[in-house]
């Protein structure tokens, strides 16, 4: 994420994180902000796209990496991309993991679903051939 997005977007999310009660512990590069304990429940990111209707929820397996070996250390998983990303927010392929995308070059459209493992699947249990329409709810 560019620097001005990402410094809002982590006191947002540390701020949801306080009234949820999780320890915050000393960052582990290249993350800047972690927590002990290995809980399992954070707050869900929500990326809104064209309207507040058009939402792209993250949740805590694509927005958390563990790091470490066994001692529960959970950091948040977006960068700051500085001031010259050239992009204001750049997705990775951890925040795509498990998540259905579809895109459109014809009509310039991408449809999306939040994470399957919400849903009980992931995306190696989907076929080609059984893939929804982006307006289709999974």
């Amino acid at each position: 994420m560019g620097s001005e997005i990402y410094e809002a977007f982590v006191r947002a999310f540390v701020t949801a994180s306080d009234w949820m009660n999780m320890t915050r512990v000393e960052p582990v590069a290249p993350f800047e902000v972690c927590y002990g304990g290995g809980r399992a429940v954070v707050p869900v990111v929500d990326v809104v796209l064209q309207s507040e209707m058009v939402r792209w929820k993250i949740h805590g397996h694509n927005s958390m990496v563990e790091v470490g070996d066994d001692d529960g250390v959970m950091c948040l998983g977006f960068l700051n991309g500085g001031l010259d990303l050239g992009a204001s927010i750049v997705i990775g392929g951890h925040q795509l993991d498990d998540n259905l995308m579809e895109f459109d070059l014809e009509s310039s459209m991408m449809g999306f679903s939040s994470s399957l493992l919400m849903k009980g699947t992931s995306c190696s249990d989907i076929s080609l051939h059984s893939a929804r329409k982006p307006h289709e709810s999974i």
